[in-house]
């Protein structure tokens, strides 16, 4: 590996950390899988609302007198900046965040409160990560990486303290992935102490940079990353995560932006939690079965709840439609009068519930004498969903979608 690092280093920042962060305690058991036993642990609950301050406080607790002296300077996609910038702060040390131009406003607001100096970068965490390299040799900061940093890592391990004191037989543990601190902290102390622990990584399909690389043998850069988990869209990782995960980690898997719209959706109906992308793709792979979690004692880290609100009725409305919940039926019907009443009629006993209609005449898929008839409604799942169309065919309506 690039660089080692001990658990004595772990514990060591449990006891710097032991007054500054928040230690959520599990919550569970969740109805995230049926079919095994899944517990939470809520890091969205932290100060700045995500675990980037345990790794970032910690490292900045270790510095020089020198370079405090000198101001620390990091790049984020918006955690990171805000555990720099409290910690920095809390401190007397002079702070400089380079956040994407895109970062959610929510997250670029906070880290001003907490007191940083903000630059904002065209582009993705990758081209922010450039620009305070650049900054950093012409003003002579000090660089707090977001996680490739031995110290930034250890902090992170301490959420794997935590679980095994709270669940000393937790069988499962499923981590967020984006560049790799988290994972690699969390990894590193479980298999240290409990090594029987399975430990899963989660990427996005649109930003699976650590997953490409572990199945590649080495590291990859992506040429670009889209996904609505923004905290952990990472073009590529680090040198010490990537040797962490090749080393600790089960196996990492991705999931699509609509399982992690609904997988947000759960959280906030099931646990009142809200959670951002990022921390909701590990309870995303248990919902659907990405891991092998059969009737085992699973931990998801949510590991972030700073969700854009301009952006969270989107992904509810696409976490609806990923869990059944709403459904738009497109119907080709005969334009002859008594066909919306019918259909209509049909969703009532059904139970649909009826949100919007547009009835559309002029339609060039439909023969000259039809129309089309499109129909938003709210549905209990997809079985109820199928249970609708079906209704709707043995009528003699047909179903274009």
């Amino acid at each position: 590996m690039s660089e080692t690092l001990e658990i004595s280093e772990v514990y060591r920042a449990a006891q710097v950390l032991r007054d500054v962060a928040r230690h959520p305690r599990l919550i569970g058991e969740t109805k995230i899988n049926p079919n095994s036993h899944v517990y939470l642990k809520p890091e969205n609950l932290q100060h700045t609302g995500a675990f980037k301050l345990r790794g970032a406080y910690y490292k900045i607790s270790q510095l020089t007198p020198e370079e405090k002296e000198r101001g620390v300077i990091a790049c984020s996609a918006g955690n990171h900046a805000q555990g720099v910038a409290l910690a920095a702060t809390h401190n007397g040390i002079k702070s400089l965040i380079c956040l994407p131009a895109g970062a959610p406003i929510s997250k670029i607001e906070a880290t001003k409160r907490l007191g940083a100096e903000v630059c904002l970068v065209p582009g993705v965490y990758d081209d922010a990560y450039q620009k305070a390299l650049e900054l950093q040799q012409e003003h002579n900061y000090t660089f707090i990486h977001p996680f490739d940093d031995l110290k930034v890592i250890a902090g992170q391990g301490t959420i794997a303290l935590e679980i095994l004191e709270e669940m000393p037989d937790v069988e499962v543990v499923i981590v967020p992935i984006g560049g790799g601190g988290l994972i690699a902290g969390i990894a590193f102390t479980l298999k240290q102490l409990k090594p029987d622990v399975k430990v899963y990584g989660v990427q996005a399909e649109g930003a699976p940079s650590m997953f490409k690389s572990i199945k590649d043998g080495k590291r990859e850069h992506l040429d670009k990353v889209a996904t609505i988990a923004d905290g952990i869209a990472v073009k590529e990782p680090g040198v010490n995560t990537f040797d962490f995960c090749s080393k600790y980690v089960d196996d990492i898997v991705t999931v699509s932006e609509d399982e992690i719209a609904a997988a947000i959706l759960a959280l906030i109906e099931q646990q009142k939690l809200v959670s951002e992308g990022a921390g909701a793709v590990s309870v995303a792979a248990a919902m659907f079965d990405k891991v092998p979690i059969h009737d085992k004692k699973t931990v998801c880290v949510v590991s972030g709840g700073n969700i854009d609100v301009t952006s969270l009725n989107r992904v509810i409305t696409r976490g609806l439609v990923k869990s059944g919940r709403n459904c738009t039926l497109i119907l080709d019907l005969s334009d002859t009068p008594g066909q919306l009443s019918d259909v209509c009629g049909i969703l009532g006993k059904n139970g649909a519930n009826i949100i919007s209609v547009t009835h559309e005449r002029n339609s060039n898929i439909t023969s000259i004498n039809g129309c089309l008839l499109r129909i938003e409604i709210e549905t209990r799942n997809n079985e109820h969903i199928a249970q609708v169309k079906k209704a709707l065919h043995e009528a003699g309506h047909h179903v274009v979608e």
